[in-house]
């Protein structure tokens, strides 16, 4: 079943590579856009040094492991988004009855590898923010922050497919999805000190946003949290990423029932 979705993906990619200068701009770009969002982090810590109790090595340590993270998910499903097109055009009508999963065939059919750039700047700035953080790298950490990664990748493709499949119930869920999805991404590009309230306990504690990227590079940095939150969330990681991919399969489900057709 497997190699039936990586044909759909290989062929997705070798019908874009065809047009290979309007391919490259389009990797360009994702990587443009990727370097933008984190030099953010850069220029407001140039204009308010410290903020948080993090140096700007340390703040870009916390936001290239999450964006990492993010660009996988991206990667991988963040074409899911397309969902609500299908829904409102009954194009998914014809994905139903092919004899392969929906969100399988959403994810390979509409694969955009131009996006794969963007793994590989953030990964690459991630070591560079590491190294500028004085990062002591033992196997425990050079693991820690693999899986780290990995598990900011299946906790933000986790919130790509459940805020998607908010389209089986309402016309156009864009900004709901969005608010989840980029805006989890923008707030997993600071430290959790900065926060305040219901907005640092809904997307830093109940989402698990705070596990992908504050808590693991403060075990990375070898640091005590200025929160005070107990040292076993620095691992706490891989379990969000088995809590995720559940509830979002949950979601998906429930309203892939819901749907009854274009116009119903």
């Amino acid at each position: 079943m497997a190699e039936r979705y990586l044909r759909l993906v290989a062929a997705q990619t070798r019908a874009q590579a065809q047009y290979r200068v309007s391919f490259w701009i389009d990797v360009a770009g994702s990587v443009a856009f990727g370097l933008i969002d984190l030099a953010a982090v850069l220029v407001l810590y140039r204009i308010a040094p410290g903020l948080g109790g993090f140096t700007a090595a340390e703040a870009m340590l916390i936001a290239t492991l999450a964006a990492t993270g993010f660009s996988l998910a991206d990667l991988a499903v963040g074409n899911v988004e397309r969902l609500r097109q299908y829904v409102r055009t009954g194009l998914l009508d014809a994905i139903l009855i092919r004899p392969l999963g929906v969100l399988g065939q959403l994810v390979a059919v509409d694969f955009t590898p131009r996006r794969a750039g963007r793994v590989v700047v953030t990964a690459i700035l991630l070591v560079v923010s590491a190294d500028a953080a004085n990062v002591a790298w033992t196997p425990a950490r050079v693991l820690l922050a693999v899986v780290a990664v990995a598990a900011g990748g299946v906790l933000f493709g986790s919130v790509f497919v459940a805020t998607a499949a908010a389209s089986f119930w309402w016309t156009d869920v864009s900004e709901f999805a969005n608010g989840f999805t980029y805006g989890g991404r923008d707030f997993t590009s600071f430290p959790l000190t900065i926060y305040r309230g219901p907005l640092k306990m809904l997307f830093g504690y109940v989402l698990g946003y705070a596990l992908v990227g504050y808590y693991p590079a403060l075990a990375l940095l070898g640091r005590a949290d200025p929160l005070g939150a107990p040292g076993w969330l620095r691992w706490a990681g891989p379990l969000c990423a088995v809590v995720a991919p559940v509830a979002a399969g949950l979601v998906w489900r429930s309203g892939l029932r819901h749907y009854r057709s274009t116009g119903s």
